[in-house]
């Protein structure tokens, strides 16, 4: 028995030809939308955008979703890796109502038909990719490389859902998405939802086929076989038989799927791997499209791509396009008023069974808040400053670790790094879950389950792209990596911020729990591993997105990082990026004074300071490693400068640095000058690249006198306060700064140099013959000076 009758096939490519018509309609019209008169320049865009070639199938594959979803009562998000197709998603979000429910200016009539089309890749109108403003989008597909792990992420901890994503074979030859395929063995049956990869060979990029379309069947089979899917193939340029053998493959996934599901969940057993459907669908690049277009071929060609007939001024151009769109019937899928067929409406699913009003699609309106454990409970019980160290990382770990018990319940929080987390000192969460992992297991494993909700994968790709696409539907989570390999995901990093921005200002799209980094194994802890691992300018990259989709925190201590991060994971609709040490280091602030000084984002530490109140020189540090320098700086200028009034600033939250009338998250120049003085010296010592900080302070009135140090890419396999001399920010480099920079100590910069040269002599000849830092460096703790203590 066929999966579909003919009546219904009938109707289902007549719905296809209806979604074909509105997308090439808002590639091209302006105006006389239904073709009720003949078609002239009057009617054309001026300018011409917009993808053809991809959407067709976008549109073939979509209208049998509708179908199945109507027949099975599916729950599905729809994923369009290649998103350029998004003038097919707005189509069928419009020819299912979702559209003009979210936008009801764009009605279901032919007046709202042509704004459909005028908005599309218009001035402030709509973008020509599968955008936020689509309803039903949680991947705008304009990078390619991460529908596949955006798909997994959404399915975690969704039993009920099936997340359906099409992988354009241009797309299948990044990186990304070629790592990707392996998501398949992190995915647990019992609990988790179902993705339906469906790879759709059209055979073509922008200039260029596609390797996959361009291998053998046998090979291809065997490859995805390898990958641990299922294929199911479906071939053909025929528009009727493609509809029913496509029908016949989508039913074959879908029963695969539930079979899966219902015996990995009628036994109390641990689930196996199964082997996951996967649908190839090979069918021409631009199909239904003009075959050929003066003499050349578009149709099954890479010049279908974006827009198959241009030069509109053309008279036989303008023919071919009126030609093309007329081979639809747009009278028999619209009424005179421009209303779909209700023939054809009845195919749509109703409800939250539309794609397009998938409250998966929109998570916001899912999301729960976290139960979080209380950090105050896991402080350092500091009594003085600096009386002890402690792995500020290890006692985060302790934390996460009481989150995840605490929504074990809820399954909507989860850990992700790239086979880091218990090199970040993070493994005390090994104590409350383990690691998720579907394939095998040998005997000396450990914190291994399929049950785990640590996701570790050595592709920070895949880390990334699994938590967005966790986060997009509703839930929590933490990427924890380290700092310099972050960069591997930066254009990512791009995406969702430019994601977040973009929904900000929609109020049908409810905030998101935030995105959270924690940096570790920083660069002034990788002395041992070298040059390769030491690059804090992941920072800088963040910093290029404005403050109110991005935060940066440089906590000193653990008490410090303990509020950081319970803020970060309360906070909404942003991305935090935490940069915190892993070794054993100095502890500052008690738990009640590490959350007032991070809760201000910086502040003067009177307890360090010699004159907090009239100084001659501040010293300001930002970063765990840079305030041990600062500190210790303070302390040799003790020594040698007595008199030198000194206050000491840290600072949390960089981005406050800015001022309030750049971003309104910043300080105001009064706040700014109460901490940092109208005209005193200021010395800055912070974690990353200098630049970043004269960026952000540039506007103020005492940015002349801010002098940073900072790294400055200098590096090598060393010893820890080397990484600092390498970098001209060790305490002796920071005192002579501070002697040369105030200018009542004119008269002894010479001397202070001369110290500074035997200081730094002496420290290159002790690390040379004995491997180690100097017993002062390695045994250096803080001392209170007499007048604070």
């Amino acid at each position: 028995m066929k999966a579909i009758n003919s009546s219904l096939r009938t109707r289902m490519h007549r719905y296809w030809c209806a979604a074909n018509y509105l997308t090439v309609g808002q590639i091209y019209l302006k105006d006389n939308p239904l073709l009720a008169k003949p078609l002239t320049l009057e009617h054309i865009k001026p300018r011409l955008l917009g993808h053809w070639g991809t959407t067709v199938g976008l549109n073939f594959i979509y209208t049998h979703l509708n179908r199945a979803i109507c027949q099975f009562d599916l729950n599905v998000v729809f994923i369009a890796g290649p998103g350029h197709g998004g003038p097919g998603l707005v189509a069928h979000t419009y020819l299912e109502g979702s559209y003009s429910e979210i936008y009801p200016r764009v009605e279901r009539n032919a007046a709202g038909m042509r704004q459909l089309f005028r908005q599309f890749s218009w001035p402030y109108g709509i973008p020509s990719h599968a955008a936020p403003d689509t309803p039903g989008s949680i991947h705008e597909g304009g990078e390619l490389g991460y529908s596949l792990s955006h798909a997994y992420g959404a399915a975690f901890d969704n039993p009920d859902l099936i997340v359906a994503c099409v992988v354009g074979d241009g797309e299948a030859e990044t990186g990304p998405l070629a790592t990707s395929w392996h998501s398949n063995k992190f995915l647990n049956p019992k609990r988790d939802g179902a993705v339906l990869p469906i790879l759709h060979l059209n055979g073509y990029k922008i200039a260029n086929p596609t390797l996959l379309a361009r291998i053998s069947e046998t090979e291809l089979l065997q490859l995805f076989q390898g990958y641990g899917y299922e294929p199911i193939v479906v071939a053909g340029d025929d528009p009727m038989k493609m509809h029913d053998a496509f029908a016949e493959a989508l039913d074959k996934a879908i029963t695969k799927i539930r079979h899966i599901q219902r015996d990995a969940r009628n036994t109390d057993d641990p689930a196996t791997r199964p082997f996951w459907p996967l649908i190839i669908l090979r069918s021409p690049k631009g199909w239904t499209g003009p075959k050929r277009v003066d003499g050349l071929p578009v149709e099954g060609s890479w010049r279908s791509h974006q827009v198959p007939i241009a030069h509109l001024e053309k008279k036989s151009h303008l023919k071919a396009l009126e030609k093309w769109m007329r081979s639809y019937s747009p009278k028999t899928l619209f009424d005179a008023d421009g209303r779909l067929s209700a023939e054809l409406q009845e195919l749509a699913p109703k409800g939250h069974r539309r794609m397009g009003m998938n409250p998966h699609a929109n998570g916001g309106y899912l999301m729960t808040p976290l139960v979080l454990a209380d950090f105050r409970s896991h402080a350092v019980p500091v009594e003085n400053p600096g009386d002890q160290k402690a792995e500020a990382t290890k006692i985060l770990g302790t934390w996460l670790r009481d989150v995840m018990r605490l929504n074990e319940a809820t399954a909507n929080f989860r850990l992700f790094g790239p086979d880091e987390t218990a090199s970040n000192r993070l493994d005390a969460v090994y104590e409350a879950t383990q690691k998720t992992w579907m394939a095998e297991t040998v005997e000396t494993d450990t914190d291994l389950a399929t049950t785990g909700r640590v996701m570790e994968v050595l592709s920070e790709h895949q880390c990334q792209g699994w938590l967005e696409g966790y986060l997009l539907t509703g839930r929590h989570g933490l990427f924890n990596c380290y700092e310099a390999f972050i960069h591997i995901i930066d254009s990512m990093f791009n995406q969702h911020a430019k994601w977040l921005k973009v929904t900000r200002s929609m109020p049908w799209r409810p905030h998101l729990a935030s995105l959270n980094y924690l940096l570790s194994s920083h660069v002034w802890h990788q002395d041992h591993n070298g040059f390769s691992h030491q690059d804090p300018g992941f920072i800088d990259h963040a910093a290029n997105k404005t403050s109110a989709v991005v935060r940066i925190y440089l906590p000193p201590d653990a008490n410090c990082l303990l509020y950081v991060a319970d803020h970060c994971l309360r906070s909404r609709h942003l991305i935090n990026v935490i940069v915190a040490g892993k070794q054993p280091d100095w502890q500052w602030l008690n738990i009640e004074d590490a959350s007032a000084h991070c809760a201000a984002g910086a502040g003067v530490w009177r307890w360090a300071s010699t004159d907090s109140e009239d100084p001659e020189l501040v010293m300001a540090c930002a970063g765990d490693a840079p305030t041990v320098e600062v500190l210790a700086a303070v302390m040799l200028l003790r020594t040698y400068e007595p008199d030198l009034r000194i206050r000491v600033v840290n600072v949390v939250d960089l981005l406050i640095l800015q001022p309030t009338s750049d971003q309104p998250h910043g300080l105001d120049d009064d706040q700014f000058d109460r901490l940092f003085t109208k005209d005193k010296p200021v010395i800055f010592a912070f974690h990353g690249y200098p630049g970043i900080v004269h960026r952000l302070t540039y506007r103020r009135d005492n940015h002349e006198n801010i002098h940073v140090r900072g790294y400055r890419d200098e590096g090598t396999t060393t010893t820890a306060l080397d990484m600092m001399v390498k970098n001209h920010m060790d305490r002796f480099q920071l005192a002579l700064d501070a002697v040369e920079r105030v200018p009542r100590l004119k008269g002894h910069i010479e001397a202070a140099q001369q110290r500074y040269w035997a200081d730094i002599e002496r420290h290159h000849l002790y690390v040379s013959e004995n491997g180690i830092d100097l017993p002062e460096i390695v045994n250096w703790q803080w001392e209170p000076s007499k007048a604070n203590h």
